[in-house]
Formats: structure tokens, C-alpha cells, sequence
């Protein structure tokens, strides 16, 4: 799998964040980086799920997934290709 980190909502995200969660952050994307599909569809962690409330690019489904204890995601897939979106430090505003 090939994770895709250019959208600016995620980058300033991430680099928003406090040190300590930013490197969380980091472990996190090397670990997405050494996975398959069906690793990440699998991960008990991670918590792949699908945002109902709103569609991604394209109308594609998004999704989100546990980053750290406290952030999710927002991304959504392209090919083998996982499309990050956005970071969420609160939960719920994933889902929003």
C-alpha cells in the first residue's frame, strides 16, 4: 500500500499538533506504510471505518481510522493508494 500525505488540511494537522503526538503520528504512517488492504481492513487498532455522513474526492467513501489513543483520520482510497485527508485530536469531528 502507498500512503499519500500531500493534502494540506492533513499536513498542517499534523504539524499542528504537540511534538509528542506529532511522532505518534509518525509511528503510526510507518506502520500504515508496511501494510495490505486487507491488513489494514483487519487491524483491531487501526479501526477502519466508513464515514456515512459525507463523501471524500469524487464523490469516493470516506474513511476513518485510529491514528493515536486521541486521532483519527480521515482518508479515503485510490487504487492502492491510501489518500490521507485530515487529522482529528477530538473523535467526533471526524465523522462531521
Amino acid at each position: 500500500m502507498q500512503v499519500e500525505l500531500s493534502q494540506p488540511t492533513f499536513l498542517h494537522g499534523w504539524l499542528d499538533l504537540p511534538i509528542e503526538e506529532a511522532q505518534a503520528v509518525l509511528v503510526a504512517l510507518r506502520k500504515l506504510r508496511r501494510l495490505s488492504w486487507v491488513q489494514l481492513y483487519a487491524d483491531t487498532g487501526l479501526k477502519w471505518e466508513a464515514v456515512k455522513s459525507r463523501t471524500g474526492p469524487g464523490g469516493r467513501r470516506e474513511y476513518t481510522l485510529r491514528i493515536t489513543r486521541k486521532i483519527r483520520a480521515v482518508s479515503y482510497r485510490e487504487g492502492e493508494t491510501l489518500r490521507l485527508l485530515s487529522l482529528h485530536p477530538d473523535h467526533d469531528s471526524a465523522y462531521h
